[in-house]
């Protein structure tokens, strides 16, 4: 034992010797540059000589790198290889798929749409469908007359088979059971461009499977989900992120809007937690006159970098209402607080996030890669809203939750800014610093609905699956009697029988009857019962109509466009 020991023990006084006379492959110049670095490294050497199991070298370094930069601040962030494309999807507007919207309703893949121009549109699939089975194989076999299999890769295009053979499928398998959820969805119908996927569809009327094989392509999200006009001359934008496509989706949408008769427009930025700096920017200058600056960006090791309007936006005039709330962050408050500091427009809501820091990507040599913050970003009056981190993450989110438990969602009154965070507005009006952007126009959180009984509706996904199958078996007398959008908004009634059917399924759900929980929230349900009708008829911008048109705070929004004097009161320049 004692000679095992001692040979322990030389061994580490070897590895240190090679350490410290640089001999150590593993230590280059520019890592003794930095003792950290060079601790570390001697670190993972010794635990690989004399840790009594085996060790994950590869997991221990990532862990390293998540802690570090936990240490830093709450938004820089680790993101390992194989995320990183997944990680970016958003932001670049696009992924490679097959292009359809789907929904699990009963343990069975459901198509609520098929996106526009994408693969499955084109062959003809509908929204309605089941997807039962799928073949999720990048190669097919071949076989000759006796049987014998080979294997063929199908990359891209059609595999042939030579004359006398026959393709065979080996991959099928049910797509249906406990085991689908949306991450088996994904595994198997998303891939590269040109890859192939087959799937066997459920169509109600026709008696067999129908099989299409599908050449995945490049499938845009869109960062706009709603735009309309919700009242004369108001048009209505739903932005849900800042991405690569945002702008041209704006455009596109405030054409159309324009051609409409718009004047005014009610831009949500609500639940919007922000994306590319640069699109904000963007979207900003299309609010502002002349040159105004918008936000400047400094760091310790970043110069100051400022970011001005070119005058050139298409609605520099006519009113505009910004919506925000708590969940309203980083680049979204860039856009709000360069409103709200030129007095462009009133911004209607509570408190946003607080995200006043930039980030970074650099790519790590595995390609993975990490989002780190270089400098913090400040609106046009000076002020940096970022909330405090000194106590740690845990603290910081925990802070966030705090709002709720002081009943800064019910009153604006709760919220107190010291005079040093007091900044003002090109018309002189007071605004504050840290800790998000305050709006001009407080709105409470109204959850007076939201009663355990439409919790455990919601929560046992009730709602969605009784009308996944009302409107699956009823779609072709439903688009009969409702030919358009218009038609069906104006004329869908709920009947009494209608939610007695829902909350008698509820009941054998596991979702037990409350009376009082049930009154409270009745026309919530009729309202979602009708969005979902909608959705899933038409697509999600007829969703998002049917909602807003019991969402108190986009109502509110509507009143205060065509409030002359809040405007005139606040000065806002339109």
């Amino acid at each position: 034992m004692r000679v095992k020991v001692s040979s322990v023990l030389n061994g580490l006084i070897v590895i240190f010797i090679l350490v410290l006379n640089g001999s150590n492959p593993c230590f280059s110049q520019n890592w003794d540059a930095n003792d950290g670095i060079k601790k570390y490294n001697v670190l993972l050497q010794i635990i690989n000589y004399a840790y009594v199991d085996s060790v994950n070298n590869a997991k221990l370094v990532e862990k390293a790198i998540v802690e570090t930069l936990k240490e830093l601040d709450p938004h820089s962030a680790y993101i390992p290889k194989k995320d990183v494309e997944k990680a970016n999807e958003n932001l670049v507007g696009n992924f490679e798929g097959i292009g359809i919207q789907f929904e699990i309703l009963n343990d069975t893949i459901n198509i609520v749409h098929t996106i526009t121009g994408g693969p499955s549109e084109k062959l003809g699939i509908m929204p309605g469908d089941k997807i039962v089975r799928i073949n999720k194989a990048v190669s097919k076999m071949i076989m000759d007359e006796k049987g014998v299999q080979f294997q063929l890769k199908q990359e891209s295009g059609d595999t042939i088979a030579p004359p006398g053979w026959k393709t065979v499928n080996d991959q099928w398998e049910d797509a249906t059971g406990k085991k689908v959820n949306n991450q088996y969805v994904l595994d198997r119908l998303r891939g590269k461009k040109g890859t192939r996927v087959s799937i066997s569809i459920f169509r109600k009327g026709k008696k067999d499977l129908i099989d299409y094989t599908i050449v995945r392509d490049k499938i845009p999200i869109n960062s706009i989900d709603c735009y309309y006009m919700i009242a004369p001359g108001i048009g209505y934008i739903n932005l849900t992120r800042f991405s690569g496509t945002s702008m041209t989706e704006f455009h596109d949408a405030l054409r159309k809007l324009k051609a409409e008769g718009l004047k005014n427009l009610i831009l949500d930025l609500r639940n919007n937690s922000g994306g590319y700096m640069m699109t904000a920017v963007e979207l900003a200058d299309e609010f502002l006159s002349g040159e105004k600056l918008i936000v400047y960006t400094q760091g310790l090791r970043s110069q100051k970098e400022i970011y001005k309007s070119t005058g050139n936006g298409d609605l520099q005039h006519g009113k505009l209402v910004v919506m925000i709330n708590e969940n309203s962050a980083s680049a979204s408050e860039i856009v709000s607080g360069a409103i709200q500091d030129w007095d462009r427009g009133i911004i209607l809501g509570r408190r946003s996030f607080g995200k006043g820091l930039v980030q970074r990507p650099f790519q790590l040599p595995d390609s993975s890669q990490i989002r780190l913050t270089t400098a913090r970003y400040y609106t046009p009056s000076g002020r940096c809203i970022q909330m405090s981190y000194a106590e740690g993450a845990d603290k910081y989110y925990e802070s966030f939750r705090d709002r709720f438990k002081h009943g800064e969602m019910v009153s604006s009154d709760s919220i107190k800014f010291p005079d040093s965070l007091k900044y003002y507005t090109s018309q002189k009006r007071v605004v504050y610093g840290a800790g998000g952007i305050m709006p001009d126009v407080f709105i409470p959180l109204d959850t007076s609905a939201f009663t355990d009984y439409f919790i455990d509706l919601r929560r046992k996904n009730v709602v969605n699956r009784f009308i996944g199958d009302y409107v699956d078996q009823n779609r072709t007398t439903l688009k009969k009697e409702y030919p358009d959008f218009k038609t069906f908004d104006n004329k869908f009634v709920i009947e009494e029988s209608f939610l007695k059917n829902l909350t008698d399924r509820a009941t054998k759900e596991g979702v037990k009857m409350d009376e009082k929980g049930y009154g409270l929230a009745k026309e919530l349900i009729k309202n979602q019962i009708k969005a979902l009708v909608a959705e899933k008829l038409w697509d999600i911008n007829a969703l998002y109509e049917v909602l807003n048109e019991f969402d108190k705070e986009v109502q509110k929004a509507v009143k205060v466009v065509n409030d002359d004097a809040l405007f005139s009161k606040l000065k806002i320049q339109h």
